[in-house]
């Protein structure tokens, strides 16, 4: 799926939230839940999908990416709840 857009993984429920953009959402949630990218994510597990937002340009996904890294963990999760109340593996869907 080659779409801009903006993701939030994690590892479990409330845990470690990680934001990031991507040109193609089901190739980027493959690599991190075959740990294909080192860093944040592979040292903290997260590969939970619990939140993505798709766009029309790159442009607007990063802008939207840089103002919800900007936010509070309050402000991310209540984002996520308010969608995805159980915090469910939504690359389940794929």
């Amino acid at each position: 799926m080659k779409q801009p857009a903006v993701y939030i993984v994690t590892n479990k429920q409330n845990g470690t939230l990680y934001i990031g953009v991507t040109s193609d959402l089901h190739q980027r949630i493959y690599q991190h839940k075959n740990g294909l990218i080192d860093g944040f994510t592979h040292q903290y597990k997260c590969s939970k999908l619990v939140h993505y937002e798709l766009y029309e340009t790159m442009i607007d996904a990063i802008a939207r990416e840089k103002q919800l890294k900007a936010k509070k963990r309050i402000h991310k999760i209540a984002l996520i709840e308010t969608t995805n109340k159980y915090w469910d593996d939504l690359s389940e869907n794929f």
